[in-house]
């Protein structure tokens, strides 16, 4: 499915008329912000390997994504920030995710299901894959986390604080990482003493990379 961009436009903006009945117009900056926000879905989601058929505004983690698009087009690029924060919530409201319009996320990523999912704004390298109920968070002290890129994060688990996730790594469900590294082509499971005194099991030598299992190389 190929949206049109108008009918997409007009689509997104009644759901905004509908969620927040508050008489504000959204519809010129949507259809300005429509060309750019569906260029990057339709990059991000043609690297996915699940996703042969292109960007399908039905599908909810598409849509998930390409609101956050959408939003960050509009309050970053546009410098609308009462629009995109008005988005921002109705990809709440639709999905059950903290994704606010200025978290940086990279062009290539991979919601696998939407649920619980939390973003601090951290940095973070590209082609990650999130499942439901993902936390990226920071400390009171400001430390945030750093995403190499090429990360898996399974159901579940956290990374929060001062952490440098280095690329190809694969955390475990549940798993908890605060103020900690992963040295990178690891598996990080839960240790003899749960899921916050994590372990790191490299990665089969030889092996194609874990992430391979999502995108395309």
């Amino acid at each position: 499915m190929s949206p049109d961009p108008d009918r997409l436009a007009a689509f997104v903006c009644r759901q905004l008329e509908n969620f927040y009945p508050d008489g504000l117009d959204s519809r010129a900056v949507v259809q300005a912000a429509m060309p750019a926000a569906l260029d990057r879905v339709r990059h991000c989601v043609g690297q996915v390997i699940a996703w042969p058929q292109g960007f399908d505004p039905v599908m909810s983690g598409q849509y998930a994504s390409f609101l956050y698009f959408l939003s960050n087009e509009v309050g970053v690029t546009l410098k609308d920030g009462v629009t995109a924060t008005r988005l921002f919530l109705l990809n709440k409201a639709l999905h059950g995710l903290e994704l606010f319009y200025d978290v940086a996320l990279p062009e290539v990523f991979l919601i696998g299901h939407t649920p619980g999912l939390v973003f601090a704004k951290a940095s973070f390298g590209s082609h990650l894959v999130f499942h439901q109920g993902c936390t990226i968070g920071h400390k009171l002290d400001g430390h945030r986390p750093h995403f190499e890129g090429h990360t898996v994060m399974f159901p579940g688990s956290m990374v929060i604080g001062h952490c440098r996730i280095r690329a190809n790594t694969v955390i475990a469900p549940g798993v908890v990482l605060v103020d900690c590294d992963t040295p990178g082509d690891c598996y990080v499971l839960a240790g003899p003493g749960g899921p916050r005194k994590p372990i790191f099991k490299a990665l089969k030598a030889g092996a194609a990379p874990f992430w391979q299992r999502y995108f395309h190389a």
